[in-house]
């Protein structure tokens, strides 16, 4: 089954949902939705970042998603702007969150990117590599499950439905990485006589364009072949 393609939005950055979010509530000039987002931890699942968040006011305000409610100004600081949400800010913060909860869409994790090229790298180096993430994993899920019993403990969990989720996540990614080294290392990875084999020929000093010369002209098994074609 094929995954949804997103809807084309007028401003399709992450960051407007969680800046139509913060004026939802109430509204709010662009520092206080900084604070605001980064009390709540959505760093966590959102990139934050105070130069594009002035960019993503403009346009969300260009697209009349949310608009000026008043300028303020203490003394001799400057002037700031408080935006406040429109009705079609509403109505669009509505129908994507909607969209990202109800709909999968394709993503690409770098960890899926490496993976799906993990036959360049020789057997031991990959199991070297991937018992490495494991102790890098280890220690992320260590800090996270360390803030859920300290600064956390308290808060709702229906603020904190995001971290769990990605605490979940890191957890069923250890639990892949760490049987996908094991299955290497036991040589029960289908393939693996192939991906020796390859690693091999280029420990011989052969080249790739060497190795798919003679694959084309029979001189290696089947194997190879198909790693090859």
């Amino acid at each position: 089954m094929a995954l949804a393609n997103p809807a084309k939005r007028a401003v399709a950055n992450p960051l407007a949902l969680a800046v139509l979010s913060c004026l939802w509530e109430r509204p709010m000039y662009p520092y206080e939705m900084t604070s605001s987002m980064r009390e709540r931890g959505k760093e966590d699942s959102i990139r934050l970042n105070f130069g594009s968040l002035y960019a993503v006011i403009k346009s969300l305000e260009k697209h009349g998603l949310i608009a000026v409610a008043q300028t303020e100004r203490e003394g001799n600081r400057p002037e700031r702007i408080v935006y406040e949400i429109t009705d079609a800010g509403r109505r669009e913060a509505d129908d994507w969150l909607r969209e990202l909860i109800e709909k999968p869409v394709k993503e690409y994790p770098a960890v899926e990117t490496g993976l799906s090229l993990l036959a360049m790298l020789p057997p031991a180096a990959a199991v070297e590599l991937l018992q490495k993430r494991v102790v890098l994993l280890d220690a992320e899920i260590a800090e996270r499950e360390r803030m859920l019993e300290g600064e956390a403990a308290d808060v709702p969990e229906l603020f904190m439905v995001e971290f769990h989720y990605k605490q979940a996540m890191l957890t069923a990614e250890r639990a892949y990485i760490v049987g996908l080294a094991e299955r290497i290392l036991d040589r029960a990875i289908g393939g693996i006589e192939m991906w020796e084999g390859l690693h091999e020929l280029l420990g011989q000093g052969l080249s790739m364009a060497d190795i798919q010369r003679r694959v084309s002209a029979g001189d290696f098994g089947q194997e190879v072949a198909d790693l090859l074609s």
